[in-house]
């Protein structure tokens, strides 16, 4: 589902729910809850976050300090020997 899609829908059921004030109340604080949940997540960022992390990575292999996985290495054995 696109985000225009998405979009809809959400408009859509709200303006169901839209003249019933305790639906909205509800709807108000499951939506407060799913806003805190994406602050409190460190691993969601935005597109330029996530761009400007690739660039460092890649500065970082040019000056040599990238970490590189050996072919036979399993990815936990990866994880403990650079962790």
């Amino acid at each position: 589902m696109t985000m225009v899609q998405l979009n809809a829908e959400l408009f859509r059921n709200m303006s169901i729910i839209a003249e019933d004030e305790n639906l909205m109340k509800r709807a108000v604080k499951y939506l407060r809850k799913l806003a805190a949940e994406k602050k409190a997540d460190p691993t969601l960022f935005t597109k330029e976050e996530f761009f400007a992390r690739v660039d460092e990575a890649r500065e970082q292999i040019k000056r040599g300090e990238g970490i590189e996985m050996l072919p036979e290495e399993s990815l936990d054995e990866f994880l403990k020997r650079v962790g």
